[in-house]
């Protein structure tokens, strides 16, 4: 009678009010042991029963546990994997159990990841998968049992899923396409040993353009920010050659207007990795990125304004076409010159400021010079000289030698204006000024020195005296520059 009487306490405990006299009964530890019966319908009424009494009661659960339910579960998981009834019920158990923590610790005693990547892997349904992914969602909590659900293959069968749902309008499609990269991201954010594998071991550089077509900003900016999947040129090669740029600014498109920044934000932080190889370089600028990202010029947002700006002088880094089409775009240009001006965020102003730098030092055309001059924003890149971190004033002192090398006529007066032959002194008295700093402004005062008006204000400025002293320098580079520049000054080479 054992089988009809499960059947009859199946049937009892869909009664919320009969919940209670059962457990008062102790009818759950009953039941339990009927879970090592070889009978299938035994099996399937004392799960149903069990299940039904002890949903939403977390001490039953737990208890359930502490008699080694979770064993019972996995083998009739692996004994009856075929029997879609018992699957059903096992599944409903293991989603109701798997959020306890001695659960997780339990079954990752088990062979229950390898089971549960078969499941996935068979599930014809839309309601079967999702129950997967419910229970393996729960699981990838826990890092032993991430570990075991990659080295079962699960990355194998999540690609798999996304490329033959991809391009899906239906929304029970899209539902598994998001359940599927939530579990994807989960899994990446596990220890280094378990996100190599996945890599290894998966088709994600196929199927990460797929995540990327479902707009979740979430799974963007972990996929890029937290997992250093984008942080490789191999992936990020193989990125570009996917085509994953045109959906990143078709998503950048979408959401230009929006104020919600972190789509924006997200999108840009994956163009800038994708950037950082020279052969994506080429093919980024070949597809229109700097033109099409340009529209995100007018955003008032810091953040987007930080990352755009990042990605740009990222495009422009060894990219002389980059810097001309950036250094002769007035939008552009005027739109740089008021970020130098961002006193409010300081990130913001000092990344203006670099990518200045960066298009004069890439492209040292005559054309980009004058661009620059005509926009107002030598007077920032000698502001930039003067910076706090010796590594933007060098940046600042290169291109400005740059400039002048090219143009000294040009800037001449913007350079009285503003007085750069002062700070370069200031710069060169200073003790605190690193060697590296000193020397790059002796580099640049030998290039002034061409100018009529400029040498007349090195010398009203007594520069003389002090490069007299740091002919004793303890740094023997700047010893050599400071006789050369002396030598300069005096007319001797």
């Amino acid at each position: 009678c054992a089988v009809k009487a499960a059947q009859v306490l199946s049937e009892i405990a869909k009664n919320e009010e009969m919940k209670t006299p059962c457990i008062e009964a102790d009818l759950v530890l009953a039941l339990v042991p009927l879970l090592e019966s070889t009978d299938q319908e035994m099996l399937l009424h004392a799960g149903r029963a069990i299940g039904r009494i002890c949903y939403d009661n977390r001490d039953l659960q737990e208890e359930l546990v502490k008699v080694g339910v979770i064993t019972s579960l996995v083998r009739i998981l692996t004994d009856y994997a075929e029997s879609e009834p018992l699957v059903h019920v096992d599944l409903l158990a293991l989603c109701n159990l798997a959020d306890l923590d001695t659960a997780k610790e339990a079954l990752s005693k088990t062979k229950v990841a390898e089971q549960l990547v078969k499941q996935l892997r068979r599930a014809e349904n839309h309601e079967r998968l999702e129950l997967v992914f419910e229970v393996l969602q729960a699981l990838a909590e826990n890092d032993a049992l991430k570990v075991q659900l990659v080295e079962a293959g699960v990355q194998e069968v999540l690609s798999e899923i996304l490329l033959r749902l991809q391009g899906s309008s239906q929304a029970e499609d899209t539902c598994i396409l998001k359940a599927a990269s939530d579990l994807i991201v989960s899994l990446l954010l596990g220890d280094k040993y378990t996100q190599k594998f996945f890599l290894l071991r998966s088709e994600l550089s196929r199927s990460t353009h797929i995540l990327l077509a479902l707009y979740d900003c979430h799974t963007i900016r972990l996929l890029i920010s937290e997992t250093g999947f984008l942080k490789t040129d191999g992936n990020c090669v193989r990125m570009v050659q996917l085509g994953v740029i045109h959906q990143l600014l078709d998503l950048l498109d979408k959401h230009v207007e929006s104020e919600d920044v972190s789509v924006q934000h997200a999108a840009l932080s994956a163009l800038r990795n994708l950037a950082i190889p020279v052969v994506n370089k080429v093919q980024m600028l070949e597809e229109g990125v700097v033109e099409r990202i340009q529209a995100l010029l007018r955003s008032e947002m810091p953040p987007v304004q930080f990352k755009l700006l990042g990605t740009l002088r990222m495009l422009a880094a060894g990219q002389a076409d980059a810097a001309e089409i950036l250094g002769q775009d007035p939008m552009l240009l005027n739109r740089l010159v008021q970020w130098c001006n961002a006193n409010d965020h300081t990130s913001v102003r000092g990344e203006a400021n670099r990518l200045l730098v960066s298009i004069l030092h890439h492209n040292r055309s005559q054309e980009v010079v004058k661009a620059i001059q005509e926009a107002q924003g030598v007077k920032h890149l000698v502001s930039m000289t003067t910076s706090k971190h010796a590594a933007m004033q060098n940046e600042a002192l290169n291109a400005l030698a740059i400039a002048s090398a090219i143009n000294l006529e040009t800037l001449e007066e913007s350079f009285k204006e503003s007085q750069l032959v002062q700070s370069l002194h200031k710069l060169l008295q200073d003790d605190k000024t690193s060697p590296e700093v000193k020397y790059n402004s002796m580099g640049l005062l030998c290039s002034l020195l061409n100018s009529g008006d400029l040498r007349q204000e090195i010398e009203e400025d007594k520069i003389k005296e002090t490069l007299e002293q740091l002919c004793s320098h303890s740094n023997a580079n700047v010893v050599k520059e400071a006789v050369t520049t002396l030598q300069v000054l005096r007319g001797e080479t």
